[in-house]
């Protein structure tokens, strides 16, 4: 197996996050489902968008989300993703590389534009999101970088993917090129929705592709068909080589082959928004797990950047991250 230029590369849809603070009188008003995420059409992006306050504009996406975090804790990281050459294509892009994520996916010239997450953010921290896939689910095998994915130690892909057609198949294509060049494959289950639709190829994919899945409590449970987390976390045990089970103010638990490792959440004065929670518990996890550390200790990384995630608007650092990973580990 040939050197790893790449700790991890992340495959998923690339999308402009735009975050502002709101009221639930404004979710009512446009009818919203509290802490849901609901994909829209361009014409619903564009009233909601004129709707909107004053926001911010950010490189999103779970997977790009991910990329960031892994950048900010000193990983060596690179993003594929679809965008369109228009101005919100030209912000992600930017961003991204920014972050310190290397992001070469050629843009669009034609066809739908840059997709968008429009996040509304109410005083109880929970996050609203509208979404329009756009350019992003123009995906497909051909974009994909073949020496990135064979040079990285792990490949990490989104289950937002696995809606369209040609995205699913750059998915396997890419897992193929992971296995075959002797690396992992890692999925984020994304939503538990996106599992209600595809529960049957999600189970196959998890037991025949997947090497590290990510879930929250909600997920796994849907995968799965139980009300019960314990019984979950049995089923998912013998299904991949490590399962990350993240449960909120409850922490998370990892499991592999014999092995349980409960991670308490880190302490936080105040939840500000929950966006990226799920997306930088994996960025320390897998920052943790391709630098050599041990499956609780990578969990304790996890944890600490979802942490300072929540603490502030968006879904990007704002601390050194690593920094504050090195404090807090030592101080256990």
């Amino acid at each position: 197996m040939a050197d790893a230029s790449l700790d991890v590369v992340g495959i998923g849809n690339a999308i402009v996050d735009v975050l502002t603070h709101t009221d639930d009188d404004f979710l009512r008003v446009h009818d919203l489902a509290k802490g849901s995420m609901t994909l829209i059409d361009g014409h619903r992006a564009e009233a909601l968008y004129a709707a909107m306050g004053p926001s911010v504009e950010v490189s999103g996406g779970s997977a790009g989300n991910t990329m960031a975090g892994i950048a900010a804790l000193g990983g060596r990281g690179a993003f594929i993703g679809k965008v369109r050459n228009d101005q919100l294509g030209g912000i992600f892009g930017h961003d991204i590389r920014a972050a310190g994520v290397a992001f070469e996916t050629a843009a669009a010239t034609a066809g739908p534009p840059t997709a968008r997450c429009l996040i509304m953010v109410t005083p109880d921290a929970q996050r609203t999101m509208n979404t329009y896939l756009g350019a992003a689910v123009e995906l497909s095998a051909d974009d994909l970088d073949a020496a990135a994915i064979e040079s990285a130690l792990v490949t990490y892909m989104e289950g937002y993917l696995w809606d369209p057609p040609a995205a699913k198949q750059a998915f396997l294509a890419a897992a193929k090129l992971a296995h075959g060049a002797g690396r992992k494959v890692a999925l984020t289950l994304s939503d538990p929705f996106c599992v209600e639709r595809h529960r049957d190829s999600f189970l196959d994919l998890v037991r025949g592709h997947v090497d590290v899945l990510f879930a929250n409590e909600v997920e796994i449970s849907a995968l799965y068909q139980t009300d019960r987390f314990d019984a979950a976390m049995q089923e998912v045990r013998g299904h991949c080589d490590i399962a990350v089970l993240t449960r909120s103010a409850k922490g998370a638990v990892v499991l592999s082959g014999d092995e349980t490792h409960v991670i308490d959440a880190e302490p936080i004065a105040k939840v500000v928004d929950t966006t990226g929670a799920g997306d930088l518990f994996a960025a320390g996890f897998l920052t943790g797990l391709t630098g050599g550390k041990s499956l609780y200790d990578s969990g304790r990384m996890g944890a600490i950047a979802a942490a300072e995630v929540i603490s502030h608007l968006g879904a990007r650092p704002e601390a050194d991250l690593a920094a504050l990973v090195r404090q807090r580990l030592h101080e256990a």
